[in-house]
């Protein structure tokens, strides 16, 4: 999806590919081959490059260091990133900027997960602090003994992240991007629906969304992307609160129960707090390639290059991605087939994956003024390529 956009812009494009029939060796002239957990590969990758940017947040950190070291321009930076590779990281940075987070803690032990669990009350929300992504790495524990496996498996000086579970009304999500040159630019705050874990749905603009909301939750993306010195896109993902004064606005204290040092919302008031973060192109942001000006995926570029910024206007009224996931059909050209028959104005984007069951394969995306026909349309069209309706 970064391809079309280089190629706009007349901008060479290195893709690391960890096999010949990967999605991007399938579409990209140049694909070195190579495992982003390869110094080696990311060496010579880098050496052919003037800069290095990501997809995703799993190259090792130490590598990314090493990249630096040798004179690589690597954006977001090592410093940056680890933001997004680390969620111990990130609630620490964001609580120290004072961005409302839920109450968490850092728990190396059964006795610091009990105490932070009778301080903010069970169920507990317990994370893998680093590899997590789709609903994987998060376990909801109603007990103690819900999470024992998880803590049994700790090696010493590890933690896992522990959160109070948040009564939220919905979930949003702000993109913005930030260049070297330090201007940023956002896109409208969007409503994400999530089933087992995986986004499902997203609705550009967000419905029903205060102006105040909107313009509170944009600040406070654009904040971190500056306090972070992030470059690129940055994806913020939102709880948005239940509208009930006082559940959700304590004031920061230092300290917790039993060395568990348990950590407050911040912001108080805020309506929302931040659940996770992304620097890169993020699921949130693909309806920007058809119902934007400028698509996350050519202003992650502009920005990494620092070039001046696009315009991040919506082109409708409302835009909505439904995501395609693996189904019941390996081959997809049939159903994909008949539904650009039975609806000329829908968007289709399959990403050249193996179909796997529950894997995001593709998605669909529909513009207009009818919100409540756009989500039928996006959500048939998504449902009848993976098999979900057969007519």
């Amino acid at each position: 999806m970064m391809l079309a956009p280089a190629t706009a812009l007349s901008l060479g494009l290195r893709v690391l590919s960890e096999a010949p029939d990967a999605s991007a060796a399938l579409v990209a002239a140049q694909t070195p081959p190579g495992l982003h957990t390869d110094l080696t590969a990311l060496q010579r990758l880098a050496a052919d490059c003037d800069v290095v940017t990501f997809d995703h947040e799993h190259v090792p950190p130490e590598h990314l260091q090493a990249l630096e070291a040798g004179g690589a321009t690597i954006r977001p930076s090592a410093a940056a990133l680890v933001h997004a590779q680390d969620k111990l990281v990130m609630r620490e940075r964001l609580a120290a900027i004072g961005v409302p987070c839920p109450r968490w803690a850092a728990v190396h032990d059964a006795g610091e997960l009990a105490a932070f669990g009778d301080e903010v009350g069970w169920p507990l929300v317990v994370k893998t602090p680093r590899g997590g992504y789709d609903g994987k790495g998060v376990l909801v524990a109603d007990s103690l003994d819900d999470a024992a496996d998880w803590l049994g498996r700790l090696d010493a000086g590890e933690a896992l992240l522990a959160e109070e579970k948040v009564a939220f009304r919905r979930e949003l999500a702000v993109l913005v991007a930030r260049s070297p040159m330090g201007q940023a630019a956002a896109w409208p705050v969007v409503e994400t629906v999530q089933e087992d874990g995986i986004c499902t749905e997203v609705i550009a603009p967000a419905p029903g969304l205060s102006p105040a909301m909107a313009a509170a939750a944009t600040e406070a993306a654009l904040r971190i992307a500056g306090e972070l010195d992030v470059t690129g896109v940055l994806a913020v993902e939102l709880f948005e609160l239940h509208p009930s004064p006082g559940d959700h606005a304590r004031s920061p204290r230092d300290g917790g129960p039993a060395g568990a040092n348990v950590h407050d919302h911040e912001g108080e008031g805020a309506g929302f707090v931040v659940n996770e973060l992304a620097m890169r192109p993020h699921n949130s942001g693909h309806w920007t390639i058809d119902g934007s000006v400028t698509s996350q995926f050519e202003q992650h570029l502009r920005a990494v290059l620092d070039l001046p910024l696009g315009d991040t206007r919506p082109r409708a009224r409302w835009t909505v991605m439904a995501n395609v996931l693996g189904g019941d059909y390996p081959d997809l050209y049939t159903t994909y087939q008949h539904v650009l028959a039975h609806d000329p104005s829908l968007k289709v984007h399959l990403y050249g994956k193996s179909v796997r069951p529950g894997r995001k394969i593709g998605h669909v995306t529909v513009c207009g003024d009818d919100l409540a026909d756009l989500r039928e349309r996006a959500r048939h069209a998504a449902d009848y390529i993976q098999g979900v309706v057969t007519e």
